[in-house]
């Protein structure tokens, strides 16, 4: 399976990036976890201990891995430079693993320009397309709002794309932005979970403004889940009550997916 989570920031999307992907290793599933977001802090949401988040560089800010795969300097842009690098060895040999969990931070690129074509950038539309067209584990990317690391060929490959909402318009107005974005690259299938719900009315209000069968559920406001991040500790660990709640959420993908 192969999830891409998106999401307005601050709404949790990270928190429920990272349970999704220890629920997954806890039940035995092969799990690389993607943080493709620029604000890359999945590693802590994930568990992993500080020493081992402050050794971690991103794919994009790995000057020598990026001009020996794509035979160019690092910021060339402009010049020749391979179009398609070889990748399928660096989720095996550039991941850190914690609690079952196999982590790939891609990083950003700053380009100096909208829509530039630099080898960085190149590299890591080349590694996510490889994650979710040939790699055969569970994929749970952990996005930024928009959808920058994934073309649209890449993107008709995931099996859901999913949208943490909070109970606001705002939040709501990214969710269609997202869809809208997903519709014209080929992402058949947009789904939404609401976070930091606190009452039936916040559930209601965020159902009336979806489709029939988006919502995959609700994850309630725990301030325990929100005293995690103080503690440097993973979501997962703190309560017994939202990993039931994310529990229903990841049974509800999978049987919307058949497995």
């Amino acid at each position: 399976m192969k999830i891409a989570i998106t999401g307005k920031g601050g709404v949790g999307k990270t928190t429920f990036s990272s349970m999704l992907s220890r629920m997954f290793a806890e039940d035995g599933y092969r799990v690389v976890a993607v943080d493709a977001d620029p604000d890359a802090n999945l590693a802590l949401a994930l568990g992993f201990p500080r020493e081992v988040y402050d050794s971690i560089v991103p794919i994009s800010e790995m000057k020598k891995l990026v001009s020996d795969r794509t035979a160019a300097s690092v910021g060339s842009f402009g010049k020749m430079f391979k179009m398609n690098p070889k990748v399928d060895d660096i989720p095996e040999n550039y991941c850190k693993e914690y609690n079952g969990v196999r982590l790939l931070t891609l990083g950003t690129v700053d380009s100096g320009g909208s829509g530039c074509v630099c080898p960085e950038h190149v590299l890591l539309k080349r590694l996510c397309s490889h994650l979710i067209l040939q790699n055969k584990d569970v994929v749970v990317m952990d996005m930024e709002a928009g959808i920058e690391h994934l073309g649209r060929g890449t993107a008709s490959g995931v099996d859901a794309f999913i949208v943490v909402v909070e109970p606001g318009e705002r939040s709501l107005q990214t969710y269609r932005k997202v869809k809208k974005l997903g519709n014209d690259i080929g992402v058949k299938k947009v789904f939404v979970v609401g976070n930091k719900i606190r009452n039936k009315e916040d559930e209601e209000f965020i159902i009336s403004n979806l489709e029939d069968g988006e919502s995959l559920g609700f994850i309630y406001y725990n301030q325990d889940v929100i005293n995690s991040d103080r503690a440097n500790k993973s979501p997962y660990d703190t309560s017994e009550e939202t990993r039931g709640q994310v529990k229903s959420i990841q049974q509800k993908l999978m049987q919307l997916q058949n497995l």
